[in-house]
Parts: structure tokens; C-alpha cells; sequence
């Protein structure tokens, strides 16, 4: 089960709905106690802060956030220093454009991030 899968069924419990039917659940069922409401509630809003999460981390290239190796760094300078694009280099890298543009700065060819036109 998807954590979007479970914020449906934990949002409808949270509302008094019964997830399989639509139906309102009984007054005097557990699942309408204040208390548990409000944890469901809390339940809630973990699962929407890990779907946007996942979201956010199946946009990113597959090696954001990953280590560079020595290998990647001279790639990444051989093709800087042949004129390739930033944003042909991030894409061959994998990478984002910033950190494409922090590894420079780090390795020296440029002194501050701002010289590299996002995406040039």
C-alpha cells in the first residue's frame, strides 16, 4: 500500500466515513472518539508531508544528494572546461543544475554560483 493509498482510507476514518462503504460511521464506534480523531488527524498530515516528499524525491535526478567520486569530478571539469552547457552536464551527470554549479565552486573553475546562468 502506497502512503497516498493509506492518507485516503486514514482521511476518510479521520471524518467519521467508513473507507470500503462511504457510510458514516456509528456515533458510538472507538473510531469517533476525540482522542482518536485527532490522532488520526496527526496521521493525516505525516502521510501528506511523505507523499509530497516522494514527490519531490522521484522529480530529482537519480544521483541528487549522492556523493561525487574523483572519477565524476574530472568528468565534470573535462566537460566544463570544453564548453558544454551546465545543463547537458547535469543531465549526463544526473545531478541538478545547483549542484553542478556547487561542484565548480567547490573545485575551483568558478567563484560564486551566480557566474553560471541557469542552464547556459
Amino acid at each position: 500500500m502506497s502512503p497516498l493509498e493509506a492518507r485516503k482510507i486514514i482521511g476518510a476514518l479521520a471524518n467519521g466515513i467508513d473507507p470500503e462503504t462511504g457510510e458514516i460511521l456509528p456515533a458510538q464506534s472507538a473510531i469517533n472518539s476525540p482522542q482518536v480523531v485527532r490522532a488520526l488527524f496527526v496521521a493525516v498530515q505525516a502521510l501528506d508531508k511523505a507523499v509530497k516528499r516522494a514527490e519531490r524525491d522521484e522529480a530529482l535526478p537519480g544521483n541528487a544528494g549522492r556523493s561525487w567520486s574523483d572519477t565524476e569530478d574530472s568528468e565534470l571539469l573535462k566537460a566544463f572546461d570544453a564548453g558544454a552547457q551546465v545543463k547537458a552536464i547535469a543531465a549526463k551527470h544526473g545531478r541538478t543544475l545547483g549542484a553542478i554549479t556547487s561542484r565548480l565552486v567547490r573545485l575551483g573553475r568558478i567563484t560564486d554560483r551566480a557566474e553560471i546562468a541557469s542552464g547556459s
